[in-house]
């Protein structure tokens, strides 16, 4: 009975093929290239989530004070 080692099991790893690489570019250039890339929401598309968003905030923030509120007022009725 013969076993084989971990090694022979292994294929090789093929070369990098420089052609594929992406050129050298500087941090600045790199990052207005992605900026184009970018699709970017309408002034309306803008207004109306930005609205939905400080709605949600507030609601969320108003339901937790009134929780803490609550809990609070329980928590002085019982240790007073």
């Amino acid at each position: 009975m013969t076993s084989t080692s971990p090694k022979e099991n292994q294929k090789p790893i093929p070369p990098l093929d420089e052609e594929k690489s992406p050129p050298n570019k500087g941090f600045i250039a790199a990052t207005i290239d992605e900026l184009k890339l970018v699709v970017w929401p309408s002034r309306q598309q803008l207004f109306s989530e930005s609205i939905a968003v400080i709605l949600m905030v507030t609601l969320s923030a108003a339901s937790i004070a009134a929780i803490s509120r609550f809990y609070g007022w329980g928590a002085s009725q019982i240790f007073r």
